[in-house]
């Protein structure tokens, strides 16, 4: 079974998202990007991060991973397997930014807002490689909730039904997608050898690492 149809499988699986397990299809290359490789193609599941953020504030950049990743250093050579990564890893931010953004309009909870801000920011580190790479964007002109792939689309969705149900059901799906983050960069890291790339994507590890703590402390007020 390839990737677009083994994820496929999974979106369809009854009661998937109510226990938890999502998969996002690459939109450009199947099997090449974060979502499609086997990492995220298996359950968006798994016990969560300690809890290492007492407290409400949570707006540090050291604590929300908001600042902006950097791109300063070289540009190098990226096969297809790795621009169709790239290009994944852009639906993968705006998805959780798209998320966070819409629990926050439903929920008191600031750690909604600060977080979608910074992935915002990484949002615009990623598409800032695209364009250095020649990359078609798949997120361009798209707004709030609106994706060009629709296996995409379809789990946005369904994770956005699923964290309207509850408060605590719009933490854990949070949580769900930084373990998925965490999983595809440590994936996307294999093998490359932009300079320029390893610098972002390390920068975005670090943050959903952070981002995971966040929602764990939050998960268990």
């Amino acid at each position: 079974m390839n990737s677009k149809a083994r994820l496929a499988a999974v979106l369809m699986t009854g009661g998937a998202f109510a226990a938890g397990a999502v998969a996002v299809a690459a939109p450009a290359i199947a099997g090449a990007g974060p979502f499609g490789n086997p990492s995220s193609a298996a359950s968006w599941s798994g016990s969560g991060a300690g809890a290492g953020m007492a407290g409400g504030g949570m707006g540090r950049h050291a604590q929300d991973g908001s600042c902006l990743p950097s791109t300063s250093a070289p540009a190098g050579v990226l096969n297809e397997q790795q621009k169709g990564t790239l290009a994944a890893m852009a639906q993968e931010e705006k998805l959780a930014g798209d998320l966070y953004r819409a629990f926050g309009a439903q929920y008191p909870v600031a750690v909604f807002d600060r977080i979608a801000a910074a992935e915002d920011q990484h949002l615009a580190a990623v598409r800032t490689l695209l364009a250095r790479y020649g990359i078609s964007d798949p997120t361009a002109g798209k707004p709030a909730g609106q994706f060009a792939d629709a296996t995409v689309q379809a789990t946005y969705d369904r994770l956005l039904a699923q964290g309207k149900g509850s408060q605590s059901a719009a933490i854990g799906v949070a949580q769900q997608v930084e373990r998925t983050d965490i999983a595809d960069l440590q994936q996307a890291l294999h093998g490359v050898g932009a300079a320029d790339v390893t610098q972002v994507y390390q920068h975005l590890l670090a943050a959903s690492r952070q981002h995971l703590t966040a929602f764990s402390t939050w998960a268990t007020r």
